[in-house]
């Protein structure tokens, strides 16, 4: 079996991401490896409301990118210190999950999922990022499943 040095864990801040980033991270103390916690964010649609050609508010187009931050930083800061520390790294990349993290797979030993994130519809077993990594990630993937 190959070492395991590096971690990748996609994040978004749903029930099952915040379980694969916990199980992500005790892998990485249980390995003496680094953990990158990663997260995507798209940039948001036009405001659609009426007066239709009204210009949307300050900050609106770098508003998710600052809330895709928080939610990964307050992940992270959830996170039990370990003896030895676990070397927890921050990624915030814009664009689409599946393609960054099976782009990003190519330097990892091993890439963390939840079983489901935020999209998609409730009761199936795979989302479609888990999906996608599972068949394409360039490394091994663990799924992590929550009830």
């Amino acid at each position: 079996m190959t070492e395991i040095k590096q971690i990748i864990v996609g994040v978004d801040g749903s029930d099952s991401s915040r379980a694969a980033l916990r199980w992500a991270y005790d892998e990485a103390a249980h390995h003496g490896a680094s953990l990158n916690a990663v997260t995507v964010w798209h940039g948001p649609p036009l405001p659609m409301s009426p007066p239709y050609g009204q210009l949307p508010p300050e900050g609106y187009e770098s508003q998710p990118a600052r809330d895709a931050a928080d939610v990964l930083e307050r992940l992270i800061a959830d996170l039990e210190d370990r003896k030895p520390p676990v070397d927890v790294r921050a990624s915030i990349n814009q664009g689409n999950p599946a393609k960054i993290l099976i782009e990003l797979s190519g330097g990892a030993d091993l890439m963390v999922v939840g079983s489901r994130g935020h999209g998609g519809f409730a009761g199936m077993l795979l989302g479609s990022v888990s999906q996608h990594l599972v068949a394409h990630a360039a490394c091994p993937v663990v799924v992590v499943r929550t009830p």
